[in-house]
């Protein structure tokens, strides 16, 4: 099989002229479609742009290759489309693309296609044979120059010259996402960047097909420099003690000579083990992003699981009891008042009592492998008891993570006998004592005293404007989601219900609903601003918002602090100083809509909601960069 048997002539242009990307990308794929090869042309057409957002593929030279797999494609297919005026694509290097090659692939396990496809990716980084199908004159030879450049390479490898004949040494590991174009691209992009500088060079690839030029033991050993061009995990311990250069898949393809050179001048750090990981690094702020990431994606499950469960001990309640001829004591009970509602809510309260200990410890886990894992989820539980909340659980992960990290580099230091017992013994041991002492006399008191310090000063704040003090309870709601500043509000409010004053609580409780109702909107509204899980994930804050659950903005908020925070915020402040001008009262210090029946004003108090809710949608929208600029931050 031969690269033109997957290219129909019916699925070529040579003539296009797109004015965008997202026109190009529709030409494209009508092409595609013309084919016969796709079942589904709107599911195929989906894949295709949800691969875009996780990042151009664009790959510079005025070449783009995108792509999707799914079940809507029937079979292997190209199209391709010459753009000779060009569009502008997103490439890396900021350049108009020129020549688009899509390609189809069916979500099975047959992957013979593949080779065929790594292929043209390798045939596409050579500039001219790139530039000779830009020029072709009609179709025939637009096919006749890739069924001749097919035949003179009929391996994605070249041949290098023995290693005794070059100076140094050069192993290279690429992988992307999808592993079916930039894998090999990347791989291609080395080679030429090598052989240009005369160095012997050996690539492995970890693409859709599988591992291929797998790196031996020896060649490692033997190895100047490592260079891992990778967008998704691979085996990292093997590099250990080697110089490793980490980097994104796309610097394989458009910055391949300066990686050589980086390689061949020695610029390069030794790798000991700290990415166990195995993500490309980028900087130090993108290490502590992914990080992060991994402790979110292992929080998640418990939130929206254990928050959905408390929202349906809040229905069940809401349906059984009447909410306004019960008095205020069991009132503060509510979600657990009947049988069924208390046993339901009971396991929520202990799948969201996970959150924080999950979160922490699968932070540590991400920066020091197995030895951080328990270390980071006592010092999560201690946040979670404690006063510090989410922000607490970050820092308990983190620390955790580089203290044994650390730790286990002083270990392999050590004499043998001690390296035996420290995974059984020295880490749990000493990494649990070492976090219970920092959070317990360093993290959790300065976060008391601040604790202290915002309750005084809403009990001063109560005498002066009501709504000043609405924006202020509900935006301190939407600020660290169960830390110091949300308790300190939450206390406040339902210390005031005690108290005889029910128009606090009525806007404490819209600012712990706006934060993730505003999420879930902004969703909607701004999908391009948000990851494909970040999508999947965020219309259940919905249900936990209304239901008064907070913690489902968590993983948002932790995500992207400065840009999620702050719009919560307003938006919770915008719902506090409505409640308290329209004059609307909470009698219920839990439960969100399914006690809005005991609010006083009640559709002023659904406005208010809105009001907030829009606002922080909104302000989250314009405040959220792009899910590729998000991602491109990261890697730079």
């Amino acid at each position: 099989m031969r690269i033109t048997d997957l290219l129909d002539r019916r699925s070529i242009s040579l003539t296009a002229a797109p004015g965008s990307k997202k026109e190009a990308l529709d030409q494209i794929i009508d092409l595609m479609v013309k084919s016969g090869k796709i079942r589904d042309p709107e599911a195929y057409r989906k894949q295709v742009y949800q691969r875009e957002e996780e990042g151009s593929t664009g790959i510079g030279r005025g070449l783009a290759v995108p792509h999707g797999k799914c079940d809507a494609v029937l079979e292997p297919g190209l199209a391709a489309m010459v753009v000779r005026q060009g569009v502008d694509f997103d490439s890396l290097d900021g350049k108009p693309a020129q020549l688009i090659f899509l390609i189809a692939a069916p979500d099975t396990k047959e992957n013979l296609h593949l080779k065929l496809l790594s292929k043209l990716s390798a045939l596409l980084m050579n500039k001219e044979f790139a530039e000779q199908l830009k020029q072709a004159s009609d179709t025939d030879e637009f096919l006749r120059m890739i069924d001749e450049a097919d035949g003179k390479n009929p391996n994605v490898k070249k041949v290098v010259k023995p290693a005794q004949e070059r100076k140094q040494k050069i192993l290279a590991v690429t992988s992307c996402p999808t592993g079916i174009a930039h894998t090999y691209m990347a791989a291609e992009g080395l080679e030429k960047a090598a052989e240009a500088k005369n160095c012997w060079i050996k690539v492995e690839t970890r693409g859709a097909e599988g591992t291929q030029n797998l790196l031996s033991e020896a060649e490692i050993r033997e190895a100047d420099c490592i260079i891992v061009a990778a967008d998704i995990k691979v085996p990292m311990e093997r590099f250990i003690g080697k110089k490793v250069i980490v980097c994104p898949v796309s610097d394989g393809i458009s910055k391949a000579e300066r990686l050589i050179d980086q390689a061949l001048e020695g610029k390069a750090s030794v790798f000991e083990g700290e990415d166990a990981a195995g993500k490309p690094a980028g900087n130090a702020w993108h290490r502590v992003y992914m990080h992060l990431m991994n402790g979110i994606s292992h929080m998640l499950p418990f939130v929206v699981g254990g928050g959905l469960l408390v929202a349906l001990s809040f229905l069940i309640d809401s349906f059984w009891v009447d909410i306004p001829s019960l008095s205020e004591e069991v009132r503060a009970e509510f979600g657990s008042i009947t049988p069924i509602a208390a046993g339901i809510k009971r396991i929520g309260d202990t799948a969201l009592g996970f959150m924080l200990p999950v979160l922490a410890g699968y932070i540590a886990f991400s920066i020091a492998d197995r030895p951080g894992l328990a270390p980071g989820f006592v010092g999560g539980a201690i946040a979670f008891q404690g006063k510090s909340g989410f922000i607490g659980a970050m820092a308990a992960g983190f620390l955790a993570g580089y203290i044994m990290r650390w730790g286990k580099r002083q270990v392999s230091r050590s004499n043998p006998s001690i390296q035996r017992v420290a995974p059984v013994l020295l880490y749990p041991f000493g990494g649990i004592l070492i976090m219970g002492f920092l959070m317990n006399m360093v993290v959790e008191p300065p976060v008391g005293a601040i604790n202290v310090a915002l309750h005084t000063a809403l009990n001063e704040m109560g005498d002066s404007s009501k709504i000043f003090l609405g924006i202020v309870v509900a935006g301190m709601m939407a600020t660290d989601m169960g830390g110091p500043c949300n308790k300190a509000a939450y206390v406040f409010g339902t210390a005031s219900i005690a108290a005889g004053d029910y128009d606090i609580m009525a806007a404490v409780m819209l600012g712990g609903m706006v934060p993730p109702c505003a999420i879930a909107l902004s969703s909607i509204l701004f999908p391009a601003k948000f990851t494909k899980d970040e999508r999947k994930s965020a219309p259940m804050n919905f249900i936990m918002g209304l239901s008064f659950i907070t913690e489902g903005a968590i993983p948002f908020a932790a995500a992207y602090p400065f840009r999620v925070i702050p719009a919560c915020m307003a938006g919770a402040g915008v719902s506090g100083a409505l409640s308290m001008a329209f004059g609307c009262t909470m009698m219920a210090p839990n439960g969100g809509i399914f006690v809005f029946p005991v609010a006083e004003h009640t559709m002023l108090y659904f406005v208010a909601l809105a009001a907030g809710i829009i606002v922080g949608a909104v302000l989250l929208g314009f405040l959220k960069k792009p899910v590729a600029e998000e991602l491109t931050k990261y890697r730079l």
